[in-house]
Formats: C-alpha cells, structure tokens, sequence
C-alpha cells in the first residue's frame, strides 16, 4: 500500500497549521424563532461569513451514508464522513439490509443466541432505544428480532427499551411503548409463552452513557435490568405516564429507572444466568460501556453484584480495536484510508481535542472507528472532563477550556500540521429543547471562535469553520408546510430536541490571505466527505484515490 501524499501542483501549504473546528450542531436554519443560532449574538461568525469563502454543506441522509435523505444526520456517521473522505455504508443502511435479506437470521451469532435459548429454555432479552430516530437505533429492527424469535418458538422475550425524545419529538415514548406492548401482545401466551417489556428508562439516565462521562447511568440501567432494581409497575406505558408526571420537568429522556413486576410484585424477566442478550443499537458510542458491564472480567467502574452468565451480542460491533462486544449480528462498516492515517503516515503532526462529550469524535470517529493512534510520535489527543450537570444549565460547557487547549497547541514548538477540535455547545444544548439555554451555547462557541482566529492567524495558519449536523438551528417541531406545531395546552411551538436535516456552514478562513481560495461551482451536492480531499488541498495535497473532490478551484 502506497500512503505517499503526493503534492498539488500550483498550491503552496501554509506555513501555519490547518485548524478544523467542528461547531457541532450548528446549522444553518430558516432564520426564524425556531433558529436558536440565527437569534444568537454571533458576531464572528457573521464576519466568517462576510469576509471569506463559504457554502453549505449537507450532512445527514445519503451524503453521510443513511438508507434516506428523511434520515437526520449525527455527530458518529458525520465524523466518519469528515475522517474518511469517503461516503461509507453507516450502521442503520447496513442493519436495513441484513434484515431485508435475511443475513442477520443467517448468521452465526443469531444461530448460536436462539439455539442456546431453544436448548437450555431459557429467555432472550433485547435491551435498547426505542424509536425510530434511526440515529443509535430503530425501533422496526426490534421487532423484525422480536418476530423472529417467535418465529422460531423462543418461549420467552423480554424488552428493556431506553425511553429516547432526543432523536425524536420528547413525549412520544408512550406512544413507542404502547406499539411495543401491542406487537407483543400478539405473541405472550398464558401457556408459557412470555413476550414481555422487563425494565426501562431514559436513555440519558439510564444505561446509555459514553465516554466515561457518568457511569452512574450504566450502573442505574444494570441494576435495573439485571437486578431488578427501579420504580415498580405492571405495565410499561403506565411507568411511562406516570413517572413524566412526576418530574419537575418531564422529559423521556430523563425517564428513571422502571422495572415491570407481576401480581406477587416480583420482576417479570431480570436477567439471569443462561440468557441471551442482544443489545440492538447499531451505534457504538453509547453502547460500549453497558457491553464492558457484560463482558468485562476486570470491571471497578460500579459494583456488579453477581454478574450473571449470559451469552451476550451487540447489533454490530461498537469498538473493533478493543473487541467490544465479542459476538455481534451485522458487521460495522469497514472504514479505511482515513485523512488522519493519511498525514500520520506521511509525518504530519497532529492535535485533536474536544470535551468528554465529543471527545471520541474527533479522535475514533474520525479515524474510521478505530481507537488509538496511528503513529504515537506524532499525534496527540487532549479530552476536557465534561462537567456533570444537565447541559442548559451550564450551556458554556467547556468551549473556554476547549480554545484554552488549542491555544497552548499553537503556541508549542510542536508544529501541527493539523490541529482538529469539536465544540459541542450547539449540539449537547440543543437537545435540551431550551432555546434560551440554545442560544447562549451558540454565543459561548462565538465568543471561543474570536479568541482562537487571531492566535491562528499570527501563525499564517488557516481555518475551516464548521458543522458535522444540525440542531440548534431548528428548535421547534414543524408540520409538513413547515409551520411550526403547537402545543395545545401552552399555546406556543412544540420544543424540539433532536437533530435538524438542515446544511451546514463550511468556511475557509485564510486569515493572512482571505482572496486567495474560491470554491467550485459544480458540486452543488457536496457534502461532510467533501472536507477531507478539501483540507488535503489547502495544505497543499493531491487527495487519495477515491475520495470525494475538493471543494476549492
């Protein structure tokens, strides 16, 4: 494998380094109430617009590697796309598929799962979130499992479904419950035949955390799942109504602990020893740590109590380094050649940095999912220890101590090459629904961005400006005309908390020389995979065989 760069004849690198900032979440929107970043306060950015080349982008849907354009994007396939350059098959499109063709059935996990709980009688448990956000999960993959599984005469099926309003419109869990429970329904027997919802929770309260930032989330979720241990209920959708109810201010992502009890108040499906267990979110971000809880023999995050023995799998395969989980039922996309192995492998240095949050964004996403670094020597990762508080009240979040880092990066005697940083205000913020809380997270990333430009400019650097998806730039939830849906009872616009399918900005700032770069007229459709070939070129570059053209003439 040749992984020589070859150099672009007529362009002359700049003496500085190329800095990447990904404005997670901030897109560009219709400019009205519902735009949180157009209401904000963001004189540098207006200036970045007014002062330099820039287009928008698109990032969800086909051009990041969804099954359809109606797909949202997200910050995991948005990063992949950036890092690699290329338009990869993602999670949601590859699981679809596995499913339409039987492979997943097939294969040898599903085999080996089902028949375990076939021969020992013993239960199949599938444990995820539950909607049809198609972000980390959808809940159509689901039920194909739960279909199959009686399909194949497994006498018991217990859910555990993560409660989601952050990918879709908050206050829909009860209505994906009740379509769980119905479809269940159809195959719970009173003669032993047992297809029941177990336990539950909102996914940022209850088994869903990444990076390490609140293991107190996976312990909740463990505790729930395996032992039992929540707010008792006979059914789901009644753990759902009335724990909403009993919050200050309810949210489905936030949903405590429940677990489903029967008539003598005992746990109708814990998870014991000689269970299968499926994790059915095809994303890894926030799968890996509840997978180490099953897996790990070593484990000094949580006490565990006894950990039962179970044959466990994932969707897909969430960490392909570390192997986590061992088994899965669709393979991840193979992501290689990224831009990061790429400059590693040519001498480049280079810093990622971000806060806990976004962290892995920037350094495993980008680099095709993969952990680790390509060349020790020449790449260094900084992660900011996101604080634990819900993000509207800190809506700063740790954007100062991001630039801070940064800063220090291109002061060093180092000389980066490629200096990469995610600020995840727009988009952490943004899933709150709070559009005052939105707009002040935009005005802290603003704020970061004209303490960073000068630093980079006295280093004749260049700067690219912007977005892996949308979000804070549409806050409220709209019906098909595009007006915005009310509330009946507030009489104002439905919060929204989840992505937007809006573009996104892309600006190259030059800062000592703004004049210099003009982007092609003949991409119309461009979109996040058009960046990597595009940074390639501005540091004076040919890009790699086979990937998406540069933007720049």
């Amino acid at each position: 494998m040749d992984w020589t760069l070859k150099p672009l004849d007529g362009v002359t690198p700049p003496r500085g380094p190329l800095v990447v900032a990904i404005l997670d979440g901030i897109g560009i929107g219709a400019g009205d109430e519902a735009d949180a970043v157009a209401r904000a306060h963001t004189p540098t950015l207006d200036h970045l617009r007014a002062a330099y080349p820039n287009r928008k982008l698109r990032a969800h849907g086909t051009a990041v590697g969804l099954p359809y354009d109606s797909d949202m994007g997200n910050s995991e396939v948005g990063h992949n796309a950036i890092g690699a350059g290329r338009i990869f098959d993602q999670g949601a499109k590859l699981v679809n598929q596995a499913i339409a063709d039987g492979t997943l059935f097939q294969g040898e996990t599903w085999a080996r799962l089902t028949r375990g709980c076939l021969e020992r009688r013993s239960p199949l448990h599938l444990i995820g979130l539950l909607s049809n956000g198609n972000v980390h999960s959808h809940i159509d993959h689901l039920i194909a499992l739960v279909r199959e599984a009686a399909k194949l005469g497994i006498r018991e099926v217990y859910i555990h479904p993560l409660t989601d309003g952050r990918d879709v419109t908050d206050g829909t869990a009860i209505d994906f419950v009740r379509a769980l429970e119905a479809t269940l329904a159809e195959f719970d027997r009173p003669e032993g035949h047992r297809y029941r919802i177990a336990s539950g929770g909102g996914r940022m309260f209850v088994t869903m955390d990444r990076y390490g930032a609140d293991w107190r989330i996976v312990e909740r979720g463990w505790n729930a799942h395996v032992h039992g241990q929540g707010a008792r209920f006979r059914r789901a959708s009644d753990a759902v109504e009335v724990l909403r109810a009993g919050m200050e201010n309810p949210s489905d992502q936030f949903l405590p602990a429940f677990v489903i009890v029967d008539e003598n108040d005992e746990p109708v499906g814990p998870i014991r020893d000689g269970a299968s267990v499926v994790f059915f979110n095809f994303r890894g971000d926030r799968a890996i740590e509840i997978s180490r809880a099953f897996e790990d023999e070593s484990f000094p995050y949580f006490k565990r109590g006894t950990r039962p023995k179970v044959d466990y799998a994932g969707m897909m395969q969430y960490d392909g380094d570390f192997h986590i989980p061992k088994s899965f039922l669709v393979s991840p996309p193979r992501i290689d050649r990224t831009f990061g192995e790429y400059l590693a492998r040519n001498g480049v240095r280079q810093f990622a940095c971000s806060e806990t949050q976004k962290y892995g964004h920037v350094t495993y996403f980008w680099n095709g999912n993969r952990g680790g670094k390509f060349e020790e020597a020449l790449e260094d990762y900084k992660e900011i220890k996101s604080d634990r508080v819900p993000f509207e009240q800190r809506p700063w979040m740790k954007a100062a101590e991001i630039t801070d880092a940064v800063i220090r990066s291109l002061r060093t005697r180092q000389r980066y090459g490629l200096i990469r940083l995610n600020y995840a205000n727009g988009d952490m913020v943004g899933h709150t629904g709070s559009i005052p809380a939105s707009i002040l997270a935009v005005e802290a990333v603003d704020l970061c961005l004209a303490r960073l430009l000068p630093e980079i400019a006295r280093r004749e650097g260049i700067a690219i400006i912007t977005a892996d998806h949308g979000n804070a730039d549409d806050m409220y939830e709209r019906l098909k005309d595009g007006s915005f849906a009310i509330d009946p009872e507030t009489g104002r616009p439905k919060p929204r908390s989840s992505h937007s399918l809006n573009p996104v900005p892309f600006v190259v700032a030059d800062l000592s020389r703004p004049e210099r770069w003009r982007f092609r007229g003949d991409l119309p459709d461009a979109g996040l995979a058009n960046i990597a070939a595009t940074a390639l070129h501005l540091m004076g570059f040919r890009a790699p065989e086979g990937y998406e053209s540069s933007l720049l003439e």
